[in-house]
């Protein structure tokens, strides 16, 4: 597919931690055009966290357009030139080659230096069915035996998830379980609130399932990438004003 739709998301400091989606890029990789604007959320980050604008884009109602890729999405991304850049598209499940925001769609550009994260605009099929890849968050935050059922996971096995109220960093979250109990991690935040719109929707009627687990010899906890699939009724996914381009 030639275009695609990416959301970048911030998260405050201090005590005010929570996430807000505030810019929106669309990537037509055949022509190729690639395009960013700040969105609704932007306008509440700064209002409720004093969410700083981004170098590179210093005006909050200016629509940006680049036959490039922008600095800020594509520094999130491995380059192609490092001897394990291989064994790092096999980490996202990608058995050949993969364009950059294919690539950020999956790893969430996450960086130890800011508080970004970047994800896929969730798409709604006409039968209200929807599939989402997701890299597994928290795993460093659960007890040592779930991280060690973590370990024994297979390629393939089926999760669970499960609707969590008392978070503490967030409240409302989704958690992602084995057959037999263990809560391995949860789900990115910035997807709970249309995961929770889709197990009311249609209780109990997903899947999930562990797609890729890449456990490195520097690391004692794998990357888990797992794979829901569910729907909605009514509901249309990333549809608040949270999401909505502030130009254009």
């Amino acid at each position: 597919m030639a275009e695609k739709t990416l959301f970048l998301a911030w998260h405050g400091a201090g005590e005010n931690r929570l996430w807000y989606p505030v810019g929106r890029l669309d990537a037509d990789l055949e022509y190729p055009q690639y395009r960013f604007r700040y969105t609704g959320g932007a306008k509440r980050a700064q209002k409720e966290a004093r969410f700083p604008l981004i170098a590179g884009f210093r005006e909050v109602d200016r629509d940006y357009i680049s036959e490039e890729l922008f600095p800020l999405f594509q520094n999130r991304v491995m380059s192609p030139a490092r001897p394990d850049f291989q064994s790092y598209l096999e980490t996202l499940g990608y058995d050949g080659a993969a364009e950059p925001v294919e690539i950020l769609a999956v790893n969430g550009g996450l960086r130890q230096t800011d508080n970004y994260e970047v994800f896929p605009k969730l798409e709604k099929q006409p039968d209200g069915g929807f599939t989402c890849r997701f890299l597994l968050h928290g795993g460093r935050r659960v007890n040592s035996a779930a991280q060690e059922r973590l370990n024994r996971l297979q390629e393939g096995e089926k999760l669970f998830i499960a609707l969590e109220l008392t978070n503490p960093v967030t409240q409302l979250a989704v958690q992602i379980q084995t057959r037999d109990n263990y809560v391995l991690g949860w789900a990115p935040h910035y997807l709970v609130n249309d995961l929770v719109a889709a197990m009311a929707d249609s209780p109990g009627e997903y899947e999930a399932r562990a797609v890729r687990i890449h456990k490195e010899t520097h690391s004692p906890r794998p990357t888990l990438l797992v794979e829901l699939s569910s729907h909605w009724n009514k509901y249309e996914p990333m549809s608040g004003p949270d999401y909505q381009p502030l130009v254009g």
